[in-house]
């Protein structure tokens, strides 16, 4: 626990109560970041930031607000206090905000997630330049003459928060965070410029990949959009990526939620109990997993984190309703969001799925495209990989996918054993059957 934040967020609430707040919240976070682009050999951006924020939510009469300041000097932030309190009183009542029940803080796990690296201070400026250095040379090397331009970045940052309420909540977290990432854009046939990218994020430095093989992993991503082409309309077998997977997860994800729920944007609302989706999909949503870059001990609300099975062999378990919209509907409340989702890898690899698909579309990208909470219709553009005979034939791109989530989720057939290891949405390749894939 920092002392220096804690006491800092207990003087904040008395500040509160003795400005007329009935309850009041207050967080106190601390980050710093730092960045480091490359381009042509050379730094185009150099970013470091230190910063201290104190957010405060404002119980009073009924009223509610939320309000923020970076200036922590003691006169100034009594005043932004009292004026918080004062302001809140001239909004309109909601008689759903408040403070969550104390009693549903109880019970929060006391085991150490580990999403602090101790070797953070140990990591320099020159290694972090060398980072971005080496990711551009790999990049630059592989792509060879077709390269018009690569951007690489590396990013870190250090972050702690303390979080304490009026009816008796405490909570302190720490993490880490390494992101290394390529990107380049090459030359094509007339005036096409392909642009492909690699990226990798994770809380300790050991367990990124080397900056180079992300650099190569950019050069080969976009070297395979070099003559890509349309396709006729074609019902096909598709696999999506596994770090896409999120693209198409997140329509389900956000008709999960409690306040689309509440607000009658929810295609899944009255679906709890039922199937919407095959078997083949089962989805666990996990605070605390180890390590995990979604990891948390408590929710946004101070409710204790625990492992939720959202959907179990197509079958919805489970919504995302925070305290506010558990009041608001009448339900009881779970959690206020994602932490490390996890669909359980299969057993086979992507290669081994395409032999026995013969034919289909293996995709590697998503491009625009929406998601309507409320219909479940989605459409997106594509890029990717046709492949026959288990093996890939030609690029593909300017390509669309569309239906409905109640329907292609029942398509899925297959999860492959390879999941996405550099994100808190843990998601492998999926296998979907029988998709209309729209082209020339």
């Amino acid at each position: 626990m920092n002392k220096e934040l804690l006491d800092l967020a207990s003087w904040a609430i008395k500040t509160a109560q003795k400005s007329g707040a009935a309850a009041s919240r207050v967080s106190i976070d601390r980050e710093r970041s730092v960045e480091i682009s490359y381009r042509e050999r050379k730094p185009e951006n150099i970013k470091e930031a230190a910063k201290r924020t104190l957010n405060i939510e404002i119980y009073v009469d009924g009223r509610y607000s939320g309000q923020s300041t970076s200036d922590l000097r003691p006169k100034a932030l009594q005043a932004f206090i009292e004026n918080a309190v004062a302001t809140t009183r001239l909004l309109a009542e909601d008689p759903f905000r408040s403070l969550p029940d104390a009693q549903l803080y109880l019970g929060r796990a006391t085991v150490d997630l580990q999403t602090t690296d101790p070797d953070y201070i140990k990591y320099t400026p020159e290694a972090r330049h060398q980072m971005a250095r080496n990711a551009e040379a790999a990049c630059l090397n592989t792509g060879g003459a077709r390269v018009i331009s690569v951007t690489t970045s590396a990013r870190d940052g250090l972050y702690e928060s303390v979080v304490l309420t009026s009816n008796g909540f405490e909570g302190y977290e720490s993490s880490t965070y390494y992101a290394t990432s390529a990107q380049m854009t090459a030359k094509d046939e007339g005036d096409r410029r392909p642009n492909g990218y690699a990226y990798a994020s994770a809380i300790r430095l050991n367990k990124l990949p080397a900056a180079e093989e992300i650099g190569q992993n950019a050069a080969r991503e976009t070297l395979d959009l070099l003559g890509a082409q349309k396709i006729k309309t074609e019902t096909l077998p598709v696999i999506i990526r596994n770090r896409e997977v999120g693209r198409i997860l997140g329509g389900l994800i956000t008709a999960m939620t409690g306040a689309n729920i509440q607000q009658k944007r929810s295609f899944l609302a009255d679906k709890k109990g039922e199937k919407i989706a095959s078997e083949v999909l089962t989805l666990i949503d996990d605070p605390l997993l180890i390590g995990g870059l979604g990891s948390q001990l408590y929710d946004r609300d101070g409710f204790p984190a625990k492992k939720r099975i959202m959907i179990e062999k197509g079958v919805l378990h489970e919504f995302y309703i925070d305290w506010y919209y558990s009041r608001k509907l009448g339900w009881a409340p779970t959690t206020a969001g994602t932490s490390n989702l996890i669909i359980p890898p299969g057993t086979r690899s992507v290669e081994e799925i395409m032999k026995d698909l013969g034919r289909g579309i293996h995709i590697t990208g998503f491009i625009g495209g929406n998601s309507n909470s409320t219909t479940g219709d989605t459409s997106i553009g594509i890029i990717g990989k046709l492949f026959e005979n288990g093996q890939p034939v030609q690029s593909i791109a300017e390509m669309n996918i569309a239906g409905n989530h109640l329907d292609f989720w029942h398509k899925l057939t297959e999860v492959a054993n390879d999941p996405w290891p550099y994100g808190s949405w843990q998601t492998p390749s999926l296998v979907f059957s029988d998709m209309v894939v729209s082209g020339a």
